[in-house]
This record gives structure tokens, C-alpha cells and sequence, in this order.
């Protein structure tokens, strides 16, 4: 009876290891497979004038989740935020969340604040040499602002993202008020800020982008 006994306790070691290796390799591969996005941008992402999950990032990231898209978005959207101050912030933030892909949607407030173009361009090839110093994928957010400086100012503001992209050699996402901005019922009262209604809007555009680009390069 102790002979049998241990013959099937040897048969059911035999079969349970392998099984147990199989699912410890699966849990592994699982979390190194999945993608780390952090968004380094102002308050057009960082849910201006609404609850945060309003917002179209928090929307993005509930899509991916629902979908068992293997991203996690970290939202470092300060509303205010300029090229200068996510300079500063951003060697921080890349430590803490070691992202594995950046979103550097700034830009829009040195323009809107009339700053120097050629020290924005600076800055934006600063922030994408950082985050590429990091083993990081970077895209580019592509900004617009009203013409209130003229238009040679704003021309020169909107030709800096593709001019940082070429010389980088990473990829843009083009404007994602582009259309909304022209509609006010999906504008806040300010003109300058989408409101709840256009955030769903904003998050489906993103995903479009943004998902193939993170997916392809993983």
C-alpha cells in the first residue's frame, strides 16, 4: 500500500510542476509585456474644469482596461504647465514610474504666453532627449494656438513639433482639438478647453493613435 501511494504521489508531482512552471512563466511574461505610458502635459489633459475621471485620460485608460489592453497610463498633466516646468519635473516623474512610452503634450501655454519659439523648440528636443535617455519611447503632441500674437508667430509655433519630430525621428499626434475647438457647444465657457461632452470624443481619437503605435513598438 506505501509503494502505491508513493508511485501516485511521484505521478502527481510530475504532473503538477511543469503545470505550476507553466503558469509562474505566464504571470511573468504578462507583466513585462505591459506597457507603461506616461502623459507629460498641461491642462488639456489633466481634465481642466472637470472631475478627473471626466476626463479624456482617465476615459482612454478605462477603454484600454476594458478592451485587456496591456497599457497603464500615468497622468502627470499639470493644468498651467509649461516647457520649462516639465523640464523640471520630468526627470522626476521618469524614476518614479519608469515608463516604457511618453506623451509630451506641452507646448500650448509658452504659446499662449507668447515665449520665444526657437526656447520651446529647445525645449521640446531637451524633454524628448531626456525621456530617450531613459529607454523610453517618446511621440509628440502636436499644439495649436488662437493667432493672437499673428500669424507669423503662430505658424512658427505649429511647424516646431513637426521640425522636433523630423530631427528626432519619433512620432507626432496630430492636434486633438483640431475639429472639436471649432464647435462651441464642445467647448468650455473659456473658449479654450474642452468640456465633458467632447472628453469621449478626445479619448477614442487618442486611442486611434496612440494604441498601434504603442502595441507596434513593444
Amino acid at each position: 500500500m506505501f509503494v502505491k501511494f508513493r508511485y501516485l504521489f511521484a505521478f502527481v508531482l510530475i504532473i503538477l510542476i511543469p503545470f505550476q512552471a507553466l503558469s509562474d512563466q505566464g504571470e511573468q511574461g504578462d507583466t513585462s509585456e505591459k506597457a507603461v505610458l506616461l502623459i507629460l502635459g498641461d491642462s488639456l489633459s489633466a481634465a481642466y474644469g472637470l472631475q478627473q475621471h471626466q476626463g479624456w485620460v482617465s476615459l482612454l485608460q478605462k477603454m484600454w482596461k476594458d478592451d485587456n489592453i496591456p497599457i497603464d497610463i500615468v497622468n502627470a498633466a499639470v493644468s498651467g504647465e509649461t516647457t520649462d516646468g516639465g523640464l523640471a519635473r520630468f526627470p522626476r516623474l521618469l524614476d518614479q514610474h519608469t515608463p516604457s512610452h511618453v506623451l509630451i503634450e506641452l507646448g500650448g501655454n509658452d504659446g499662449l504666453q507668447g515665449h520665444n519659439i526657437n526656447k520651446i523648440k529647445n525645449n521640446l528636443n531637451s524633454l524628448v532627449n531626456v525621456a530617450k535617455e531613459n529607454n523610453a519611447v517618446v511621440f509628440l503632441q502636436e499644439m495649436q494656438i488662437p493667432s493672437n500674437y499673428g500669424r507669423r508667430y503662430t505658424q512658427m509655433f505649429t511647424q516646431n513639433f513637426s521640425k522636433v519630430a523630423d530631427e528626432q525621428d519619433i512620432a507626432t499626434i496630430p492636434f486633438f482639438l483640431e475639429e472639436i475647438a471649432l464647435n462651441q457647444e464642445l467647448m468650455q465657457n473659456d473658449g479654450i478647453h474642452p468640456n465633458a461632452e467632447a472628453q469621449p470624443m478626445i479619448a477614442k481619437f487618442m486611442d486611434r493613435h496612440l494604441r498601434s503605435l504603442i502595441l507596434d513598438v513593444q
